[in-house]
């Protein structure tokens, strides 16, 4: 029996690294697509007649079916169904809300009686707006269910090795996706000379039909991996027992799981809604073109790529976990309080440019640390739904928080109609207020742990000395 698992495909360390490859390489498109049009908030108001509160709308869109309820289901389905199927699925979903959005977006979507129709009713929105807010809104389902699948796959593909490096690399590899966006978008949105928000989208939408395929020779593998452990029931994804409905009730019982699901809900609202909108306050805070604030923010993904694989390398050796997760959340509120009071005044390039690094040093410190510490307190068996309940609750934080920015941005700037001459500071402190909550929620998880012993502190791969120890402990007991 031990011979035959230390054949299996996940221990030769380059296909479990491939493995890491193709299914991350589905995230970087995805990723990109996500923030395809956060660099062009003024040009879609100016050339789609979008309002800040259409474009937030259209942000939070990305997750409303996730948050009533879909993104449960996802769960479900990832723990009866597996990461093949289910990622597969979720990949294709992507494809099929991006094409929508870009048909909404498209010149020959405009003039057409789906348009008059939608543009007549909730005119806060023009039809544009509400049609790539639902093609947004089935690729959000796609996307979401696709994280959790892919977290699933790599706790699978990894467990007793590099997971939190695996988990933080393919975290910077779809964080790459955000500064290959940021620095492509306004470039795309102008070849051709007539400034158009179509190109980046239909470019972004063709690399998502590269990330299925990416999926599908994943699939292959994983199968292989499946057959060479041994598995009773592939649709189990390797599980000891069958997953029920009731693991969903046990779940939200569970004192720890809302702790870490409440510290990713604030952290997460104060970096993914702020993605749509940095460019624009960048805009308005420096005076400068759309094309020089994303190329400003695009190194703000790229502090949290280069950071992320050390920070979980430093996890699987000495773990801190729970300490890095403080620490994150106050480097980012300081940051967003930089960018509300700071940058304004000064206009400083300086100061700009260091608080978008160290935002990213924050958005590594918090994710590295976070998803690598939900197996240490969640049952295998229902691991995939314990992911997907998570996410379900940062859902509801990320489809509504981009609203209340829109809201809130408008509202603080009454009278004002261009793009360029927004005053970011009120949504700024809704950032950091979020970032303030967020680190009382860290406190509270290490706190707890120093008290149960819950393993966040501790690194995730064991010395063989100290797996001997644990087993003889799990004996004794």
């Amino acid at each position: 029996m031990t011979e035959t698992i230390k054949q299996a495909l996940n221990d030769k360390a380059w296909a479990r690294w491939l493995a890491l490859i193709l299914v991350a390489s589905m995230m970087f498109f995805a990723y990109m697509f996500v923030d395809v049009m956060s660099p062009l908030q003024s040009l879609v108001q100016t050339q789609r007649g979008w309002t800040p509160v259409a474009f937030g709308n259209y942000a939070g869109a990305e997750y409303i079916l996730n948050v009533f309820g879909f993104l449960i289901l996802a769960g479900i389905i990832l723990d009866k169904m597996g990461v093949r199927f289910t990622g597969t699925l979720s990949a294709s979903v992507m494809v099929i809300g991006a094409f929508i959005k870009l048909y909404g977006l498209s010149d020959a979507f405009q003039g057409t009686a789906l348009d008059q129709w939608l543009s007549s009713w909730w005119t806060d929105m023009p039809g544009s707006a509400k049609m790539a807010a639902f093609g947004f809104m089935i690729f959000g389902c796609g996307c979401e269910m696709a994280g959790i699948t892919v977290s699933k796959a790599l706790a699978k593909w990894f467990e007793g090795k590099e997971m939190a490096l695996a988990m933080g690399l393919e975290m910077a590899i779809a964080r790459v996706g955000v500064f290959a966006i940021f620095s492509i978008s306004p470039r795309l949105a102008d070849w051709g000379g007539t400034p158009s928000v179509v190109t980046p989208v239909a470019f972004c939408a063709a690399l998502l039909c590269i990330g299925l395929l990416c999926f599908i020779v994943f699939t292959f593998m994983d199968s292989r991996l499946d057959k060479e452990l041994g598995a009773a029931n592939s649709a189990a994804e390797g599980s000891d027992e069958e997953f029920k409905l009731a693991d969903v009730a046990f779940i939200f019982r569970s004192r720890l799981f809302w702790i870490v699901a409440m510290l990713c809900v604030l952290y997460y609202s104060a970096i993914f809604p702020f993605q749509r909108y940095a460019a624009n306050m960048l805009q308005c805070n420096l005076g400068i073109t759309e094309t020089q604030a994303s190329d400003i923010f695009r190194w703000f993904p790229i502090g949290a790529a280069a950071l992320t694989p050390f920070l979980g390398y430093f996890l699987d050796k000495k773990g801190k976990g729970a300490t890095m997760l403080i620490l994150g959340a106050i480097l980012m509120i300081v940051c967003h309080l930089t960018f509300a009071f700071i940058v304004p005044a000064t206009k400083s390039d300086v100061i700009t440019y260091s608080a978008i690094v160290v935002l990213g040093i924050s958005f590594s410190l918090v994710p590295a640390a976070l998803w690598p510490s939900v197996p240490k307190i969640m049952d295998k068996r229902f691991l995939g739904s314990a992911y997907s309940l998570i996410f379900w609750v940062q859902n509801i934080g990320l489809a509504f928080v981009p609203i209340i920015i829109g809201k809130v941005l408008l509202a603080s700037n009454p009278g004002i109609d261009d793009p360029l001459a927004y005053n970011y500071t009120a949504p700024m402190c809704v950032f950091a207020s979020l970032g303030g909550l967020a680190l009382l929620f860290g406190i509270w998880l290490k706190i707890l742990n120093a008290k149960n012993g819950y393993g966040l502190e501790e690194p995730n791969i064991k010395s063989d000395a100290e797996v001997l120890a644990a087993e003889d402990q799990a004996a004794e007991g």
